[in-house]
């Protein structure tokens, strides 16, 4: 099999799961876009946090050139990215009881902001810990998830909950168990995993419907614009002035 074919059928597997949940997770979007902008209206607090490699797609609307400035990267030490030594730590930590209420203790996250977790799995004690605890402090819960692991596969959490069960609005992957798109002869393992790219669109695709919502009621959506426009950094300068106050990576 040539490398042009395998890379078409990835690109072939990615857009059809991208049609997937534009069309199934509409209603999803649309409830957890309004939930944001009802925090930004209301002079909430925007919240995103994912482990491992579902951190991406919270990082891919923190700080960046077309996002909303409120949100906020809701980061735990060692599970956010690849950085941490040795790489096998970060997934170590996703199983540690108690961590996620140690890091929303010291956080400024309360009640009436939003919080969307994001875990392709689901299962890992961090953050199915993370949504019930933010749910108790009165944080409007989004997780962005595959519901498919709960149906194959066993929580690690000790009630045997997933995050999908902890949240007041779920948005669904649609992403296999085993995250990888492809299989081919001569390659033992399956590979190319799609759920960055489809995790990253339903993010981008909420924070689109928060700052529609935002101007049908007539407020302005905190955007920041690309630093490398002019007139980008005085922009940005302004929102950040303006919304100083719910804007933590500033700091």
């Amino acid at each position: 099999m040539s490398e042009s074919k395998l890379a078409g059928q990835f690109f072939d597997a990615a857009i059809g799961l991208l049609h997937r949940v534009r069309d199934e997770e509409a209603d999803n979007i649309t409830a957890a876009g309004t939930a944001v902008a009802d925090a930004v209206a209301a002079g909430g607090r925007l919240f995103a946090f994912g482990a491992g490699h579902s951190s991406l797609a919270a990082q891919d609307v923190v700080y960046r050139a077309g996002g909303l400035a409120l949100m906020n990267l809701l980061a735990v030490p060692g599970a956010v990215g690849v950085d941490v030594m040795p790489a096998t730590l970060g997934s170590a930590l996703e199983r540690v009881d108690g961590l996620a209420s140690a890091v929303l203790d010291s956080s400024p996250a309360t009640s009436g902001d939003v919080l969307v977790v994001i875990s392709l799995s689901g299962r890992n004690a961090l953050p199915v810990e993370m949504a019930m605890n933010a749910r108790a402090l009165g944080l409007t819960v989004i997780g962005v998830t595959s519901v498919a692991y709960a149906e194959e596969t066993k929580s690690r959490h000790k009630s045997g909950t997933y995050l999908k069960d902890h949240c007041d609005i779920v948005l669904d992957s649609h992403i296999a168990v085993g995250d990888a798109e492809l299989t081919a002869e001569g390659i033992e393992a399956p590979f190319a995993p799609a759920s960055t790219v489809v995790t990253s669109a339903l993010m981008q695709a909420v924070m689109a419907t928060a700052a529609g919502s935002l101007a049908e009621r007539g407020i302005e959506p905190p955007l920041l614009r690309s630093g490398n426009v002019d007139g980008g950094h005085d922009w940005n300068g302004r929102i950040m002035t303006e919304y100083g106050d719910r804007i933590f990576f500033r700091h």
